[in-house]
């Protein structure tokens, strides 16, 4: 509760400090945007110490207790000189776990909201879109503190009034809200332990900002004051105020935009040198056997391929994370890749991709996910039945490994040894994997496409041969279904998420992550790892995507502006643009170097489900479960910023306009959009059920 008759002293980011007198304004501005409002941050770690001690204390667990008193250097709680302290402890304690206990009159939060929401309504034009982001909290918290002190008529009546007042895209929060009618059912509530534990985080410019200041000043509202000091942070920025378009461009996470702080580490974004590879190129597939070809044009085509690219200032160090050495036949596939990248179609606004659609038909159960291998060789379909499907997209039908006995007999030194061990009165279209408990979520194709990985609703991921057809390990550390998985661009580390808002980095030989990425307030829905390997992206329901550094764990930037769940994510080839999608119906990119939004893509009629860059990235593919294929052309919005430096400004018109970014809208007859895939010569892959009307 905050007291009428302190001082408090607001810094503004100057040099000098002014004093508000008589009133505590609940809301502090952070200097040069680096420290936000609220709390005291030692203030708040006392109290969480003293919480601990208090529970500690009341369980009688003594040694537990003995030992944080000695790490945290306290004095021993036993003893009269302890007793003010243990007292003092209590209090804190209280104000720990009964955030929401009020000795206000609060049968006028009803007057107090209608007079907040009266002075932004007759605010100048400028400031009343700034101000008008604080109505959502102040009103999520002033319910909560009416239901909290058992005042559920009144709490019932508050709801009613001013909850079609919100934005459309807090209404689902809201509904969750509307079912909590007492304080027993806030206990074990996800959505309220969010509210209770986090602060909604608010951008506001400074002129906004002092408008605020002289409006708690004049009217001594003490609840409205607690909860703004208790429950929000405010970080002023220097500028002109945002206007609507901007502040809606940024809006929609659940806990509001991201500070600006959470964007200020470096991110390594570019891609590393390519190694030297000294493998042969065979003759063109389209020659004929045997004919002469001229040497130096093979020789100039090695040269190519050989040659080293120019070392990227953005690219993290080689030695930065422990990656597995490429093999020889990971050397041949560059090779490879890099030889049908010579066939590959240019694309743009007068050169559009040629589509081929996989349709999956007469499917027993429903198709839950859809995977591609890298070269596009091979498709896996996972179900609801458990069950999962892998189909050979290329001529080369499917085979296991031959038996123990019959390998013994092979000739190991044999340079086709590979090819030799495989029994061809296996070979097949597809095969069928059986293992999993529960509906199939996810799939994903090892670089090198002799593994795959599968999540499922039963908790686990799987890692299956794809030389035997067999289950290999089980990964089990998730508590709740697993939405998805995917195997790092090198091999050996992959990442999963789920239910349980955390998503965890795995090696291939370990059963126990080696990292655990935790921030989201909500499912982690999609997951897509960086081109450089070095970080993880990470889409959540929550209405947040996020970047991970998988060298120490750190979320290196927080992205908000999606007005729903976000289900799928895409890296542009050079690593430095990220798109993301989902229920909202809304493309978003981003530029990862500034954690900035570009350009906000409208079009789809129904949630998107799959996103993927062209080759080159100058295209963008989009479907969803409208039955739809969507191509966009960011290579414009790229060229536009590429004369503009000063992107980290916060003031800044960021949106491209994107009228004319679509190039085309493709239609399936009935089959929505689960999956889309670039070939190596940018022929666009897509996969779908076909959904009978």
């Amino acid at each position: 509760m905050a007291d009428p008759n302190r001082t408090v002293v607001v810094t503004d980011g100057s040099n000098d400090a002014s004093t508000v007198s008589g009133a505590a304004t609940g809301v502090q501005s952070s200097p040069k945007g680096e420290k936000g409002a609220g709390t005291d941050p030692s203030k708040m770690d006392q109290q969480t110490l003293a919480a601990v001690l208090q529970f500690l204390k009341n369980n009688k667990l003594k040694d537990a207790e003995a030992a944080l008193r000695r790490e945290a250097k306290l004095p021993d709680g036993s003893g009269d000189s302890a007793g003010s302290s243990r007292v003092a402890t209590s209090g804190e304690v209280s104000s720990v776990l009964s955030a929401y206990e009020s000795e206000g009159d609060l049968a006028r939060y009803c007057e107090y909201y209608n007079s907040l929401s009266s002075f932004i309504e007759s605010s100048l034009d400028a400031h009343k879109h700034e101000l008008g982001c604080l109505l959502y909290p102040v009103f999520i918290h002033m319910y909560l503190q009416l239901v909290y002190n058992r005042h559920e008529k009144e709490a019932h009546k508050f709801f009613n009034r001013f909850s079609v007042e919100q934005e459309d895209w807090h209404q689902e929060d809201l509904r969750t809200l509307s079912t909590v009618k007492t304080r027993e059912q806030m206990e074990g509530n996800d959505l309220m332990d969010t509210f209770r534990s986090s602060k909604f985080v608010l951008r506001m410019s400074r002129d906004s900002y002092q408008s605020l200041r002289r409006y708690l000043k004049q009217n001594e509202h003490r609840e409205l004051l607690s909860i703004l000091q208790d429950h929000l942070f405010i970080d002023v920025f220097d500028g002109v105020p945002r206007n609507r378009e901007q502040v809606q461009a940024t809006s929609g996470a659940m806990m509001g935009e991201a500070r600006r702080d959470a964007n200020k580490v470096k991110v390594l974004y570019g891609l590393p040198k390519e190694p030297d590879i000294n493998v042969p190129l065979d003759d063109d597939d389209e020659g004929v056997e045997g004919e002469d070809k001229p040497k130096k044009k093979k020789q100039k085509k090695d040269l190519l391929l050989n040659k080293n690219k120019k070392a990227d200032p953005n690219a993290p160090p080689p030695s930065r994370i422990p990656l597995p050495e490429l093999k020889d036949a990971d050397k041949l596939e560059k090779v490879l890749s890099w030889k049908e990248g010579l066939k590959r179609v240019p694309l743009g606004r007068e050169n559009l991709p040629s589509i081929c659609f996989y349709t999956l038909a007469n499917a027993y159960q429903n198709v839950s996910a859809v995977g591609v291998s890298e070269d596009s060789s091979l498709l896996a379909a996972g179900f609801e039945d458990s069950n999962v499907r892998v189909w050979s997209l290329s001529p080369q039908r499917l085979r296991t490994m031959r038996n123990a006995s019959e390998l013994d007999q092979l000739d190991k030194e044999a340079d086709d040894i590979v090819e030799r061990m495989m029994d061809e009165k296996t070979a097949a279209d597809s095969w069928l994997l059986h293992g999993h408990t529960g509906p199939v979520y996810s799939t994903s194709f090892s670089p090198d496409r002799e593994q795959l990985l599968t999540s499922s609703e039963d908790g686990t991921v799987r890692l299956w041969s794809l030389h035997t057809y067999s289950n290999l390990v089980v990964y089990k550390g998730h508590n709740y279904p697993v939405w998805d998985v995917q195997f790092s661009p090198t091999g050996y580390y992959f990442v999963s998420r789920g239910h349980d808002r955390v998503a965890r980095l795995w090696g291939t030989d370990q059963f126990q992550p080696i990292r655990m990425f935790v921030g989201h307030y909500s499912d982690v829905t999609c997951i897509q790892y960086h081109p450089n390997s070095n970080y993880v992206a990470t889409g959540s329901s929550d209405r947040t995507v996020r970047l991970w550094d998988v060298l120490n764990g750190n979320c290196v930037r927080v992205m908000t502006g999606h007005k729903a769940a976000v289900h799928t994510l895409a890296w542009s080839p050079d690593g430095r643009y990220l798109a993301s999608a989902g229920v909202d119906k809304n493309v978003l990119l981003w530029d990862i170097a500034y954690g900035r939004l570009l350009a906000e893509m409208k079009g789809h009629t129904d949630p998107i489900y799959s996103l993927c860059f062209s080759r080159e990235g100058s295209i963008l593919a989009s479907g969803g479960i409208d039955n739809t294929v969507k191509i966009w052309d960011v290579q414009k919005v790229f060229e536009e910023i590429a004369g503009s430096d000063d992107l980290t400004s916060l003031d800044r018109a960021s949106l491209v306009e994107v009228g004319s970014l679509l190039l085309g809208s493709f239609q399936t007859k009935a089959t929505p959009v689960l999956k889309l895939h670039f070939s190596h010569r940018n022929l666009l892959l897509g996969c779908g059920r076909y959904q009978h009307s």
